[in-house]
């Protein structure tokens, strides 16, 4: 749902307003999340410390089980990544995301493009695991990386769904996109919300034989 053209001018009046007078007014964010490619909701003012919007497009697989969805909320500009992000952490255990970031008042109302999802092997391979409720895994199995997934990926910290809230830890591909987080960083995907404390990122190693 897209502001309307009497709230537009408002948003527009009100940080006029707040720039001319140095008030640093709160940023206005569109905030939903829904199945499907898209979602729309209310605009609402971030709360401290965040100052950009973000509309998420997600798809994951869990053992196999395959959904989409989409996220607008407010978060940490620092913490936000416009584009592509790919991880695989098993054959059934996935996601694919494709997000844009912004910084003005109800900038993410737009639906982004859906991630492509290429599951096409490229021979690199990464150690894999995924543990709930810890915050170290092992990574003793490996994963074969797919697509655009070149750099190896340990991640770990809480993880929140609604006021469920529980530590973590996973390792396995990505795109080297995902290298831009960094510990510290609250990262959203479509479904849940990532607190992290460890985010490792390193070129995956290239297999016997394989020239680089």
């Amino acid at each position: 749902m897209r502001p309307s053209t009497r709230q537009r001018t408002f948003l527009l009046a009100f940080t006029v307003l707040c720039t001319l007078l140095g008030l640093g007014c709160p940023l206005s964010c569109e905030v939903c999340k829904g199945p499907g490619h898209t979602c729309s909701g209310k605009l609402k003012k971030c709360e401290a410390g965040k100052d950009a919007c973000v509309v998420l497009v997600g798809e994951s697989s869990t053992k196999g089980r395959k959904s989409v969805n989409t996220l607008k909320a407010c978060m940490k500009f620092s913490d936000c990544y416009s584009g592509f992000v790919s991880t695989t952490m098993g054959p059934n255990d996935y996601m694919v995301s494709n997000a844009q970031c912004c910084q003005s008042d109800g900038c993410n109302h737009d639906s982004v493009p859906p991630p492509q999802n290429n599951r096409t092997e490229n021979g690199l391979m990464c150690p894999s695991c995924i543990v709930p409720f810890q915050d170290s895994c092992p990574g003793t199995r490996a994963t074969r990386c797919v697509g655009q997934e070149t750099h190896c990926i340990y991640f770990a910290g809480n993880v929140q769904a609604g006021i469920f809230n529980t530590k973590f830890a996973t390792r396995g591909c990505a795109t080297q996109s995902a290298c831009y987080t960094k510990p510290g960083a609250e990262v959203p995907s479509a479904s849940y919300l990532y607190f992290l404390r460890r985010a490792d990122c390193l070129p995956a190693p290239q297999p016997p034989g394989r020239a680089e």
